[in-house]
Parts: C-alpha cells; structure tokens; sequence
C-alpha cells in the first residue's frame, strides 16, 4: 500500500504544512520529529494489532480519537460539564468509535458507498450516539454531513438545535450549516464547490420529505456539485430509518439518487426497530446494511420493553427465571375499548368515557407530578393519552379532560373529604406497588404530596398534538405540566419529557408501530418508581413477546462481531407471531416459513377454571401413555427418579395427541396445523426423520395421579401474580436437560453445560438424531409457590395454580437443524387487517410543510 495518501492525511489531521510529491515529503521546519513520532505511533495502532477497534468482516483501520481530535474533544468536553458520569462517557465514546471503525478507511483510494445500521433502543439516546460519530468522522476529514431527521418539524427542530449546540457552536469557525432551527433546506446562494470547502464542513439536517429532499438533490446535482463531490468524504445519517427511508415510492429513491452522485459516501441508518431494514433486498441498488449491522449497549438506567414487560427465556440462555418487568402495567378491560375508541364509521359523532381506568391514570398523573414536585424536582411532567390515530377523536379528549380536571380542582379547593380520600387511596395503593427502596430511596407520604396536588392539576394543559392541529409540546420554555392527546407526531423520535403516565389502547398489529409508540421507554433518573403505563391485557402480552423478539434479534446481531461476519454474508433472523406482522414492509423477507428443527418447545399458559379443557388434555394424556406402552418400548423410571420412558413409539401415537391436546391461543408456538404439517414434511422428504418418538411421562413429590395405568406424582408449578382472569401463567415448565432425557446423560451433567451444546448431543447421536422427544408433566391442581413470599414486596410474584383439575404441561424436542427443506409454509399465519387501523404515510409525507418554501 502505498505511504504517500496516509502521510498527508495525518500531516492535515494535526495541523502540519506538508506538501509531497511521489518521492519526498517536506515538512515546515522544526515539526519534521513531531510529524514523524505522531505518525509512528498512529500507524502501529492500526497495523500491530494493538489498540486498533477490530471489526465485522471489515478492514481494521480505526484506533480511537487522540489528543488531536478537535471535534470530538470539544463534544467530550462539553458532554461532561453536563456532569454525566465518566462510565457513561466513556460508553459512548466506544459505541460511537466502534461505528466509526465499521466505516471505510477515509485514505481508501477509488469509490466506496458504504452502507450501515445502528440499533439502539427506543428514547435511549441515539442522537448523542450519531453526534458522536459525526464528530470523529469530522477529525477523519469529511466534508459535507446530511442528517435525515425524520418526517415531521418538531423531530427535525429538535435535531438540528442539539448539532447545532453540540457541533457548530463548539467549533463556529469550522461548520457551515446549511439548513437552521426556523428553516429546513433551501437551495443556497453559493454553489456547492464553495459549501464544500476544504476549509469547513458542511451540515444540513433534512426532513424526509419530498420537495426538501428534491432541492438538495438537485442542488448537489449541479456541475460544480458533481465535481466538489468528486472528493469530497459524506456522511449520511438516516434517523428513524426504518420510517420513509423504505419501500416508499417518494423518498427511498431520492435517497438513493442522492447517494449515487457521491463517489465517497458513507450511509448509516439509525433506528430501534431495524425490521424493515433487514428485509431490503440484499441483491438490489437499495439500502440493505450490506457493510456492518451494530447493536448500541443499553444504557444504564434505561427503560425498556424487558424492563417493564418482562421476557421469556429464549434457547440460548440455560434456565433460569425469565425477567420479570416493574409492576408498571395497569390493565384497561377489554369491555371498555368501546368507550375508549370508535369504530372508523363511528369517530365524527363519538364521545369518550371517563372509566375508571383512564380516571385512575389521569389522577395518577397527577400525583406522581406532586411527588416529583416533593422531591423538589419541578421539570417537565407529561401525559400520554393515545386511542387512536384520529384526529377528529383526539378533539373529543378535550372536553373530558378539563372536566376531570375542573372537578378535580373544585374538590382540591374545597378539600373535599371524598376526593381528599380518593387521591390518597390512589397514592398510597400505587406507591406500594412498585417500591422506591429498589432506586434507593424512601417513598414519600401522604402528607409530603398532597400540598403539591392542587397546583399541579391547576397548571396542567391538555395539548391535542397531531398532523392537523396547530398545537404542539413545547419543552424549551418553563416547566410544562401537560397530557399530550395524539398518535402520529408524538412518536418517532420526539422525546416527551417527564413521562409519567401513558394511556395506550391503540389497535396496533406491528413490531415497528408497537414499539414506536412507546413513548414510555426511556430514562426516568429521579421518578423511576413513578411512570404507570394503562393498555390492554393483549397488548402487554404483545409488548413481552417483541422484548423476547428484540433480545434474540439483538444477540442475532452479536454474531457478527462473534463470527467476523457482515450482513451480506448472514442474514438478521426475527421470530414471527401469528397475530402481529413484523412490519408493513416486509421487502424480501420470507418470513411465512417456519421450522422446528433443533427447538425445544413448551406450554406455559392454561386455562385453569375450564373443567372440560383440563379433562380432555388429562384423557389424550391417558391415551397417548396407554398407546405408548402398546406399541414402544416401556422403561421405567431408576430408583428415585420419576421419569417414565416410552421407546420407539410411532409418529401416529404422537399425531393423534396432537389432534387432541388443547393449546392455549397465546402459545403460538405449539399451533397444533403447524405442528401437524412440520412433522408431515419431515416424513415425506427424500431422508425421512420423526418416524419414531420418545415418549416421556415426567413426574413429581406430590399427589399422585394415574395416568394411562401408570401412578405418577404431579410437578408443582404455580403461577404469576399478573391479576389475569383469563388464563394461568406458570412461565417455565420444561427444564433445558430435559431435553436430553432420552439420551445417556444425567441430569446434573446436562445442567453442567449449555442449552446449544445439549442440542449437539442429540444431534450426534446415532439414534435420537431423527427422533422427536414429546414429554407429558401432569401438574398438581392447586401448585401453591415453592418460595415463601419476598416480605419486602407488598404482593407476591407468585400464587397458587388452583385448577380445577390435573393440569396436563407438554414439553416437544425436534432434532435437527433449521434449512430450507424442513421448513414449511405458514400461510394461515397471516391475519385479517380490516379493522387495523393503518398510518397514512402519504398523509404524513405531506404535512409539516410551512417551512418548506424557498
């Protein structure tokens, strides 16, 4: 490689007046050792193996700022006088450093468009994250900087004045911005050639709309654009990217048109929900991650779906309890949706109800603002209420929402002994619920809130903020004590400040929508036991599921760094649900495909009070163990073991359990046509497998039951404490080494190893590598808690089952491993999407456009 292209870059870096021909290199006199011990010392980083940040599949060129780094120090610098702690800055300065490296090498001769994704986690600081990748691409001598900040104003204001404070201002005489707070991007003056000068950067940060993004480009376009452009480093930073960014018939292409008249561009995406992303066509001219896909770490004290849904245990992990979330979630009944939200038809004439969930969450609001207030923090405290995408319904909020309040007030004033009784109820219940001594404090009283209550409710504004009212939250003034009434314009990136109260019974079918809508996740540092969030049963349930979906996709992303790997050579997988689509725009994925192979699979949820669904699991239990002993091979359980062993038992013994067991609906996993048709290709295929089974009765201690002839004791599991009417949730069933019972292991050496080493067992093993393991569990019907109650906890994590019957728990093994000839088709896994409501893409395309003229 040639010396010359990186010694005038690191003369340019610290500053030195070099000029080279391809024989010598003149330093101004007296830098000549300066330059030379610099250069050394930067060039061992990068090529001994040392400190060099090492990459996916990519050259590692890249060892981190140094004292010559302007922009960055000067970011750093500024970062901590806000007084964030040196663990956190320096969290940040390696992500951010790490994505850098992913980048190509700046001295790189020839064309290079190189093409990223970041995924960091919903409000948890993504923009400090891509302001400090600009500011180190900026010391590696980049030219020009295109920020695309979402689709609406507020998003694009908000940007623009945090580059503008933590970039421009910190170095003024070095950035030439393009675009400002008041304007987004209007076809400059100067021509391109003198905008992209040698001696400053240039910055636009563009809303992803059409006219916006039609003058830049043809601004950029020009002759003189095209030659500046020549050699000029981009960088282009797509915030939200999963959002317009693509398969969109207005702004996918004027982004990629824009990319192609830039011969050294650099693009990364940045988004929480890269879903989208990861199903671009890797094989066409689009914005496939093709170069690096990272995951950003999560941050300390940050607020996720894990932490306030919980998850369940993937394979990967070895048991364990799965994470439970806060005790956060309120449920809004399924009877009050009606009052709540219209039918499409019905939104021009509709008027919403005060239940009383949506009156607990307001009062809630309000006590946790004359909490904060107690503790003598008197930021900005924020409601969400989102039902609908309507706007004509978030109108119809206004007038119930100052009734609450006006009621709320009159009674304050009068210091009214019911509502005195009621609030204090509502405090002292809630504060008990999720208590302050986990963040390290002492809960407040009664008595330290309620002189804070009346002026909290009294400088409390409804704000209806949505695409077509002129009202919008604004944080930059004095603190804001506001519930914001809307759906679109307060998701995608927009922070709401203070969140302590979320009302969210929006009929959303998507992992993207979901999760953007989330307005909840985030930091609460000073109120972390305070934010309550009120949704449906099904939409927690949904949110669990898409924390368990975004840590498998998470760990999938690690394999890169793990395997030296890039995303052309492996593909992001993400688990599928038959009740919710991964996104709108699925692009290539051939996500209607399922396979069981090397899964271990287990129920988890029952319907205990249903007397005829336990008794006819309990009799297709009986009759698979009757049909077992016929026609396998009975090996019965070894001194003071409680497993029964049947082997050599037909597929049909199994297929006609599972015509007969009863799945609960929220284990789509375990769908019995899917699991019927899996069993079924595997059979027919040219190597035929699962012609026989293992059948496995695992028993316990406790009351013992007859099943099929045989007297077994019950297992005992009991039940989350989750207050759900409609079905008991014992979490985990199956334990990892009963996935080996049928092999010759024991059970202390399968817990001694890992889940996928476990898999590799029945993998090499001669005679189970073909075979499916069905385990049956009867379960005690009353299952109280192992564990004594925690005394510290005002409610316990778990009760007893209390069924009533024997409760029959399957647990199914598949050997082999996943490909394209044992995977079936999955079309009725797809869902009716008549009365889903849908955003209206082009309708938000087209708003927020009063600063769009020249």
């Amino acid at each position: 490689m040639s010396m010359y292209p990186i010694f005038a870059d690191h003369a340019k870096k610290y500053g030195l007046d070099v000029t080279f021909t391809k024989f010598s290199v003149e330093l101004s006199a007296g830098r000549v050792e300066e330059f030379r011990r610099q250069f050394l010392a930067d060039r061992a980083k990068v090529q001994t193996g040392g400190p060099a940040i090492i990459t996916a599949g990519l050259e590692d060129w890249y060892s981190g700022p140094n004292d010559g780094s302007r922009y960055w120090n000067a970011l750093k610098a500024d970062i901590d006088k806000q007084g964030w702690p040196p663990d956190r800055l320096e969290s940040l300065d390696n992500a951010s450093s790490r994505v850098v490296a992913h980048t190509p090498r700046p001295s790189r001769t020839g064309r290079w468009d190189a093409r990223g994704l970041v995924v960091g986690y919903v409000q948890s600081g993504k923009t400090t994250n891509f302001t400090a990748v600009i500011a180190k691409l900026a010391d590696e001598d980049y030219q020009l900087v295109i920020v695309l900040s979402g689709l609406h104003n507020g998003l694009r204001r908000q940007t623009q004045e945090r580059l503008d404070r933590q970039l421009k201002e910190l170095n003024p005489d070095k950035w030439n911005t393009l675009t400002a707070e008041d304007h987004d991007f209007r076809s400059p003056t100067q021509h391109p050639s003198a905008a992209l000068g040698a001696d400053k950067i240039a910055l636009a940060v563009v809303k992803k709309n059409t006219t916006v993004l039609k003058k830049l480009v043809r601004w950029l376009e020009r002759p003189d654009g095209r030659r500046a452009l020549q050699t000029a480093r981009v960088l282009i930073v797509d915030d939200e990217a999963d959002q317009a960014s693509v398969a969109t018939t207005s702004i996918n292409p004027l982004i990629t048109r824009l990319m192609k008249i830039m011969p050294l561009c650099t693009y990364i995406g940045y988004t929480a929900t890269p879903f989208a992303n990861v199903f671009i066509d890797p094989n066409s001219e689009d914005l496939y991650p093709k170069d690096f896909i990272l995951n950003l770490p999560r941050p300390e004290g940050y607020f996720g779906p894990e932490v306030l849904f919980g998850r369940d245990l993937v394979e990967s992990e070895d048991d364990g309890p799965a994470p439970d979330g806060y005790d956060m979630i309120r449920i809004v009944p399924d009877d009050d949706l009606p009052l709540l939200r219209p039918s499409r038809k019905d939104a021009p004439t509709f008027t919403p109800s005060a239940t009383d969930e949506l009156v607990h969450a307001v009062e809630w609001f309000w006590l946790a603002t004359a909490a904060r207030y107690a503790r003598g923090d008197r930021d900005h405290s924020t409601m969400l209420l989102h039902t609908v995408v309507d706007t004509v319904v978030h109108d119809s909020y206004r007038p119930l929402l100052h009734a609450l309040q006006e009621r709320a007030l009159e009674g304050l004033r009068a210091d009214d002994a019911e509502v005195m009784d009621r609030f204090r109820n509502l405090w002292e219940k809630e504060s008990l619920r999720v208590p302050a001594v986990d963040w390290g404090r002492e809960q407040n009283t009664w008595e330290e809130v309620a002189p804070h209550l009346r002026p909290v409710v009294a400088a409390t504004r409804v704000v209806l903020d949505n695409s077509k009212s002129k009202e919008r939250l604004d944080y930059s003034g004095e603190p804001v004590v506001a519930i914001a009434v809307g759906a679109n314009t307060l998701s995608r990136g927009l922070t709401l400040n203070g969140l302590v109260a979320s009302f969210f019974v929006r009929n959303a079918n998507a992992y993207d929508t979901l999760l953007q809508m989330g307005r909840w996740f985030g930091f609460r540092a000073g109120y972390e036991d305070l934010p309550r969030i009120w949704m449906t049963a099904s939409l927690r349930d949904n949110f669990r599921h898409l924390a368990t979906v975004e840590h498998e996709m998470r760990d999938d992303i690690d394999r890169y760094q793990r395997e030296n790997l890039t995303p052309s050579q492996l593909a992001v997988r993400i688990q599928t649900h038959p009740s919710l689509r991964i996104t709108a725009k699925m692009g290539a994925a051939q996500w209607a495909y399922v396979s069981y192979a090397g899964r271990r699979l287990q129920t988890r949820f029952f319907p205990v009070d249903d007397a005829d669904w336990l008794a006819g699991n309990l009799d297709a239990a009986e009759t698979t163990i009757q049909n077992a002993s016929r026609q396998g091979i009975h090996q019965p359980p070894d001194p003071g073991e409680f497993v029964h062993l049947f082997r050599d038992v037909p597929v049909g013994v199994v297929r006609t359990f599972l015509d007969r067991y009863q799945v609960h609906a929220d284990s789509p996993d375990l769908e019995r046509e899917l699991l019927l048709a899996y069993i079924d290709k595997q059979l027919d295929a040219d190597k035929p497998s699962l012609e026989k089974w293992t059948v496995a009765l695992v028993g316990g201690e406790h009351n013992p039951v007859n099943i099929g002839g045989l007297d077994v004791g019950a297992v005992v599991r009991s039940r989350l404490n989750d207050e759900n009417p409609d079905r008991a949730d014992i979490k985990t069933l199956m334990s990892k080494q009963d996935r080996v019972l049928d092999l010759d292991v024991t059970s202390a050496e399968a817990r001694a190893v890992s889940e996928q080493r476990l898999a590799e067992l029945r993998q090499i093993d001669q005679v189970h590598r073909d075979r499916g393991l069905l385990v049956l569990y009867p379960i005690e019907a009353h299952s109280a808690p192992v564990r004594p109650p925690d005394p510290t906890k005002p409610r316990p994590d778990r009760v007893a089952l209390n069924a009533v019957d024997t409760v029959i728990g399957i647990g199914m093994v598949f050997p082999g491993e996943s490909d394209a000839r044992n995977r079936i088709k999955a079309r009725h896994m797809a869902v009716s999407l008549a009365d889903v409501e849908i955003e209206n893409l082009d309708e938000i395309l087209n708003t927020d456009t009063e600063d769009d003229a020249e």
